[in-house]
């Protein structure tokens, strides 16, 4: 099976620039977006043969994530119980018969640090979330966690350590989560490489320069790490600030 992640900040203008070329080519089982920034019906997409999940946020051009999977799922989630900022469709959950699809949009903590303990707050329920839906199957998670979680994961650490992303309390919480039973799945195959980004600046020449962040994950419960098959970043793909991230599992 093949999934695929990637925050395409806004979804009509991504489609713009290339979108659909890259979704046909990978021709994926599961699609995951974040950021859509649309509502459901201001964009049609003509996806043959694919189910479509949405969930927007209440803000127009805001957040939200959608799914887009050949795979009719047994049930699905918008949002989790007790979520924090339930009106920015952060949260969507696909349920099959052997796994759950999470795919998230974290909130960002802003650059002031103003919504960090917001953010907290979020990935702790989140957490909770995922253990309890691990505790009857595994787990899938993926999307812009929108953390940096080691050194490793950025290009610039003294200059941005204390940073939206890069703060000891969210980099902390990563690190809870995955030795609470998850596997960051490209650190599986790639444990000590440096450079691999999937997010840049839109200053100039960053992105040429790969000056990035590495804040887009796929995370999977520990006891299907046996059924990875590849993990990867596509970062030659433009159309976004991120490029999109592959989890193949058997």
């Amino acid at each position: 099976m093949k999934f695929i992640s990637w925050n395409v900040n806004g979804i009509r203008a991504c489609v713009k620039k290339g979108f659909l070329d890259y979704f046909h080519e990978m021709d994926a089982d599961f699609f995951c977006i974040q950021e859509t920034k649309c509502q459901q019906g201001q964009i049609e997409l003509h996806l043959d043969g694919y189910h479509q999940y949405w969930n927007s946020a209440v803000k127009k051009g805001y957040s939200g994530t959608a799914i887009f999977t050949k795979h009719e799922p047994l049930s699905v989630s918008y949002g989790i119980e007790n979520e924090v900022a339930p009106d920015e469709g952060r949260i969507l959950t696909l349920e099959y018969a052997d796994f759950y699809l999470v795919n998230a949009y974290v909130p960002n903590a802003k650059r002031d640090l103003t919504r960090l303990a917001e953010r907290l707050l979020w990935e702790e329920r989140m957490a909770l979330y995922l253990k309890d839906l691990d505790s009857k199957k595994p787990v899938i998670y993926c999307g812009d966690l929108n953390v940096a979680h080691e050194e490793m994961d950025i290009k610039n650490v003294k200059s941005n350590i204390g940073n939206s992303g890069f703060t000891y309390e969210e980099r902390g919480k990563m690190t809870e989560l995955l030795a609470s039973g998850f596997t960051d799945t490209f650190r599986h195959f790639h444990p000590n490489e440096t450079d691999h980004f999937t997010w840049w600046s839109y200053m100039n020449q960053v992105r040429a320069r790969n000056i990035g962040w590495r804040i887009d994950y796929f995370i999977v419960s520990n006891r299907i790490v046996g059924q990875i098959e590849d993990a990867a970043i596509h970062s030659q793909v433009l159309g976004s600030d991120h490029c999109p991230i592959l989890l193949k599992l058997k």
